[in-house]
């Protein structure tokens, strides 16, 4: 198993300020990205990362005696080794990642009082969802044949982000054409039009926060994907979700690339109309015909390219009118008792008060004193065969929900762990709102909580720089994949944009984002190399 370590300090960096191609953020997308450049072009590559870990959202954190994932809750399509998301996972890490299944109930939707299971295999679901809805069977046949139809459709459409501009111009209407004949009309819209059984709706949008947009806003396009990956069931990284880093790290610097942490980007170098390197913090500037940015599209426009104005125009009103995606706040708790004393199980639980996902999401976000639009509650130590050998007798658990950044920002300028009194006393409260709803579904627990700790919007900020705490990039609505300017390549020559902005959310939207940027770099279909689509 590789130590989930990767990179070296920025500080002790002393090598060449010149490269092939430099990627900002150590993300998936990134990571991915840099090592197809390597691989498959090549390419010296230079990777720099501004938190003092590597992995974005696959890393982990630890305290005495746990561990916990910040992003990886759990990943789909990687049971079959024929899936286009495992082969990609063993192309970037040279199959040394190991994938433990879930429960065969992977996902447990409750509405209320009323309890659903979301089980492993798609006729398995199926059946399942019949048996609770019975009067419902045409209508869920038809919800699997809206989710093949647009899944089928999504290759045309990634695929038009990366050809050369002459191709998109003249065949990416066509390309992308029965891919949006759904992606432009809301979730709930297209399961309306089916059934008018809310809870049924209810239930199978009970995922929603995999992509943090209420049936009514989010696009059934990444409704429909979420749903899919999830058809063979959930998995999860032997070893926790810092492995999914380490490895891809591995294969990155045994073909000659370098991945800094602490390493934080000023701006990147623009001069007339081509990108040349980018500055660091401390002045430094390294240089390289290319760069890719996996800071977010937002983040590299606002931020790293601010003082470039007409070329990236329209991109940056795009950007901007899609908006970004959900806060949140993760309670991480830590037990000093095995899942097995605990009696804990794999699944995870997604709560809500009852089926009225939209109004409860909306009411919430503007009253946050309103009951909480959902909980999730995740059973990380339960999912990683490896976790007792290294914290024998212990046993983690994380519980999320939606957030404002509005509720925090008074604080967004106070230095991490000292932001005062009374930003304490509201985390304090979020956090007994979330221990209650825990208590009630997984009564076992209390008294046996040995560390709790929770993040908010600002936690997420701090360690991403995303302006809003936001961790799924740009919102996931039918704007979002109308627009045909999130693709790789940028009006700057030899800036590209990499990860989940350019594909979906996710860690493997985030992932296959990144081999899209590389195929766009140069000019070569690794989908169809890779994964033979």
């Amino acid at each position: 198993m590789a130590s989930k370590s990767v990179g070296q300090s920025y500080k002790r960096f002393d090598g060449e300020t010149s490269y092939d191609a430099i990627v900002i953020g150590s993300g998936i997308g990134g990571l991915a990205c840099a090592l197809l450049l390597a691989k498959y072009g090549r390419k010296k590559v230079i990777v720099l990362e501004r938190h003092y870990t590597a992995g974005g959202f696959t890393h982990t954190f630890k305290r005495p005696d746990y561990e916990w994932d910040v992003g990886v809750h759990y990943i789909g399509d990687v049971g079959d080794g024929s899936s286009a998301t495992r082969r990609m996972f063993d192309e970037l890490s040279g199959g040394r990642l190991e994938w433990a299944p879930m429960p065969r109930v992977y996902d447990r939707i409750i509405l209320g009082q009323n309890a659903f299971d979301l089980v492993a295999g798609k006729e398995a679901l199926r059946e399942q969802l019949e048996s609770s809805f019975p009067r419902e069977s045409s209508a869920i046949g038809r919800y699997f044949e809206r989710v093949r139809e647009l899944t089928r459709s999504a290759n045309g459409y990634f695929a038009e982000k990366a050809v050369p501009a002459p191709i998109a111009w003249l065949a990416g209407g066509l390309m992308r054409r029965r891919f949006m004949r759904l992606a432009s009309r809301t979730t709930r819209d297209v399961l309306e039009e089916l059934t008018d059984d809310q809870r049924l709706i209810a239930v199978l949008t009970g995922q929603f926060g995999d992509y943090g947009l209420p049936p009514g806003q989010s696009s059934f396009a990444i409704h429909a994907m979420v749903a899919h990956h999830y058809f063979g069931g959930g998995f999860y990284p032997v070893g926790g979700s810092a492995e999914i880093a380490a490895e891809v790290g591995h294969e990155i610097e045994q073909r000659g690339g370098s991945i800094l942490i602490s390493a934080e980007v000023k701006r990147i170098v623009v001069e007339g109309t081509n990108a040349v390197g980018v500055e660091m913090i401390d002045g430094r500037v390294l240089r390289a015909p290319i760069v890719v940015s996996d800071a977010g599209a937002a983040n590299t426009l606002d931020r790293l390219l601010g003082q470039i104005g007409e070329p990236l125009e329209h991109l940056r009103r795009q950007v901007k009118s899609i908006g970004p995606a959900a806060s949140h706040l993760c309670l991480y708790l830590g037990c000093r008792d095995s899942d097995e004393e605990l009696g804990t199980q794999g699944t995870n639980l997604w709560i809500y008060p009852d089926e009225k996902h939209d109004e409860n999401v909306a009411r919430f976000l503007r009253d946050p004193n309103a009951p909480l639009p959902l909980a999730y509650i995740s059973f990380p130590s339960r999912k990683d065969p490896s976790f007792q050998e290294r914290y024998p007798g212990r046993s983690t658990i994380e519980i999320l929900t939606l957030a404002s950044y509005d509720w925090f920002a008074a604080w967004e300028n106070e230095s991490w762990h000292k932001r005062g009194e009374a930003y304490e006393t509201l985390k304090r409260q979020f956090t007994q709102r979330l221990l209650d709803i825990l208590f009630e579904h997984v009564p076992q627990v209390e008294g046996k909580i040995d560390h709790c700790e929770l993040s908010t919007p600002l936690s997420t900020r701090t360690f991403t720089s995303y302006a809003k705490g936001e961790i799924y990039g740009l919102n996931h609505t039918p704007e979002r994949f109308r627009a045909r300017s999130l693709r790789p390549r940028t009006p700057i020559r030899g800036l590209y944009l990499t990860g989940q902005d350019i594909c979906t959310c996710g860690v493997a939207g985030a992932m296959f984002g990144g081999a899209l940027t590389a195929s766009s770099v140069l000019g070569r279909n690794l989908m169809s190399r890779i994964v033979g689509s």
